[in-house]
This record gives structure tokens, C-alpha cells and sequence, in this order.
């Protein structure tokens, strides 16, 4: 999506204690968008951290990898949870499309 535009996609949030859900508007006027091709997952008691980087290092064989890390994002375990959830179906979507990907893709 370019910059400054305004995304007009609407969701329902959460259950509210009276009942209702509120629509969400997604606000991408300062979204920027960045390639990975490496995510690294560390986790304590109250926090997920994914860092995300691009693998530096395309000869065969190298004894040594650079990762050139960009982007971390830091969530809640439930947040990561629900995200998890999310990915899985987006996946089986895409493999109900274009086909399995191995299991040890990446």
C-alpha cells in the first residue's frame, strides 16, 4: 500500500463487556513495509520477541552466516498465540491454492 494511504478495511474486535463488538478501522498511514528472510523467536515470561533480518550470506558452504537484522516486534503470549492460530490458517490457504510446502521450508 503506498505511503499516506488510508487502508479502509474493517474487522470486528473483541467481545466488549456489554455484548457488542466495535468495527475496527486499520489506521496504515505510517505502516512501512520491510523484506525477511530470516525470523529469529526468543520469549520470556511476558513477552514473544520476533526479530526479522536478511540473510547476508549466499555462498555455498560459508563457515560463517551474516544476519542483517531490520525489524523486532514484541508481543504478549497471548497475542502471539492468536497469531499463531492466524498464520496457520493463512498457510492452509495458500497450500489449499498452490500445493504443500515441506516442512522444513526456509
Amino acid at each position: 500500500m503506498a505511503d499516506n494511504e488510508q487502508d479502509t478495511r474493517t474487522a470486528r474486535g473483541p467481545e466488549s463487556p456489554g455484548g457488542t463488538r466495535p468495527r475496527v478501522r486499520w489506521d496504515s498511514s505510517k505502516l512501512q513495509s520491510s523484506y525477511a528472510n530470516v525470523c529469529s523467536i526468543t520469549s520470556t515470561r511476558d513477552e514473544i520477541v520476533l526479530s526479522f533480518g536478511l540473510n547476508q550470506t549466499w555462498e555455498p558452504g560459508s563457515e560463517e552466516i551474516e544476519i542483517e537484522l531490520s525489524n523486532r516486534i514484541i508481543v504478549s503470549p497471548s497475542a502471539a498465540k492468536r497469531m499463531a492460530r492466524v498464520l496457520d490458517q493463512v498457510l492452509a490457504q495458500y497450500e489449499a491454492r498452490h500445493g504443500p510446502l515441506p516442512a522444513d521450508a526456509g
